[in-house]
């Protein structure tokens, strides 16, 4: 009995991962209705009102001096992966459940934040890998729950709508990368508005900083 309450669950969770692919590509391809809201020597980010929670879906766009499969491996969620040591927004990441080759749940913790007005949180998505027949490459995910990771005590739970990376060829220049992201995250919790809206284009900023300088200095 106590099985057959969560496999319906579990087998939901291919399809939630795909409905979240196809619109962090949609979100990568769409141009209207995008407003600047930082800029940098590495990246400009976009925003616009989200569809899917009342906040807001921020889009990130920047050219890395890397093939897109040498890219990936500083963005790829594995345990343990390079992404943990560079990117200071990944404080934990652990593998719940791999659901198929391409799908797993996962728990991502994030430390405090914003002079620790934002406490840590943590985050449970389904992940899904994709390789498109251009070359690009992608990780997408989006919000589930899951039997064996209840909300856990010093963590508040965030929830991550549909979200993702994706490492785009550059034609003519194979040693480049365009590497869109796409955030649309619900910090929860009682944050005020104005700390939530600097945060997101801050964070965005310094996460192509630190993936940059980890690339120049890993050179792999």
């Amino acid at each position: 009995v106590w099985l057959q309450i969560f496999l319906p669950c579990s087998m939901d969770y291919p399809e939630l991962a795909r409905a979240a692919a196809a619109k962090v590509l949609s979100y990568s391809r769409d141009q209207g209705g995008w407003r600047l809201c930082k800029s940098t020597d590495e990246v400009a980010i976009y925003w616009r009102p989200s569809a899917e929670f009342p906040g807001n879906v921020y889009k990130g766009e920047g050219i890395v001096n890397v093939a897109p499969e040498h890219l990936w491996e500083y963005l790829k969620p594995e345990p343990g992966g390079l992404r943990v040591k560079w990117d200071k927004t990944v404080k934990e990441f652990e593998v719940i459940q791999a659901v198929t080759d391409t799908v797993s749940v996962c728990r991502t913790v994030t430390p405090a934040a914003a002079m620790k007005i934002i406490s840590p949180r943590d985050f449970v998505d389904v992940v899904l890998i994709n390789h498109y027949e251009d070359g690009t490459i992608a990780s997408s995910a989006t919000n589930v729950q899951h039997p064996s990771c209840p909300p856990q005590p010093g963590y508040v739970r965030g929830l991550n709508h549909p979200c993702g990376c994706l490492c785009i060829p550059v034609p003519g220049d194979p040693g480049k990368t365009q590497l869109v992201s796409v955030f649309q995250t619900d910090l929860s919790g009682c944050l005020p508005q104005s700390v939530v809206d600097s945060f997101f284009p801050y964070s965005m900023a310094q996460f192509y900083t630190n993936l940059i300088k980890a690339v120049r200095m890993q050179n792999i």
